[in-house]
């Protein structure tokens, strides 16, 4: 029997057609075509799945979903299963990236609801714990998609600075750590 991680990992997510060109594109390879955001600029990342990951990263570091769009005309896919993500040796000196696909798999697994005593029961399927985990896994992505479009129809250039994605990512942090630091104030007692 092949594993939940096999299992998914065999499966290719879905994202909104809409961020094809004012997100995908202007960050990667994928498509063709040119907008308002790219015009002569070099593109950061290889494969269209890899904005996919960062957009799935900044739903899952801000704990924010958004449902995707119902109408599958509206969807499309990279046509790429995820076991196949950053399996290949990339542009710009990049290397192999097999531990993130864990990482996001791990993630996946610790903010889904799953009851795996009914899993273990036969009571629900592999393929419907699968399912859970694409749907949070588009869910998460469709957020950071959104995000992402916010803030290049904000400022253009937002993204276009060297430390640009690892500063959304350490506001984030930033934001956790401010809430924690709340929480440790004690009520009044007035």
């Amino acid at each position: 029997m092949e594993s939940l991680y096999e299992l998914w990992g065999k499966r290719n997510p879905e994202w909104e057609e809409r961020y094809q060109d004012s997100v995908i594109s202007v960050f990667s390879d994928y498509g063709k075509g040119v907008n308002q955001y790219q015009e002569v600029r070099g593109k950061i990342y290889g494969a269209g799945y890899e904005v996919f990951i960062l957009a799935f990263f900044i739903g899952l570091y801000s704990n924010k979903t958004k449902t995707l769009i119902e109408d599958k005309a509206k969807r499309k896919h990279f046509g790429w299963a995820i076991s196949n993500w950053g399996t290949g040796e990339s542009r710009l000196g990049r290397t192999q990236y097999p531990r993130l696909r864990e990482y996001m798999f791990a993630a996946l697994i610790a903010r889904t609801d799953i009851d795996f005593i009914a899993l273990d029961k036969g009571e629900i399927t592999q393929r419907k714990v699968v399912d859970d985990l694409i749907t949070k896994m588009e869910e998460y992505a469709n957020y950071g998609f959104d995000f992402i479009k916010e803030k290049l129809e904000e400022n253009p250039n937002y993204f276009f600075k060297e430390t640009a994605f690892l500063r959304v990512f350490l506001d984030f942090l930033k934001k956790d750590e401010e809430d924690d630091a709340m929480d440790d104030v004690p009520e009044s007692l007035d």
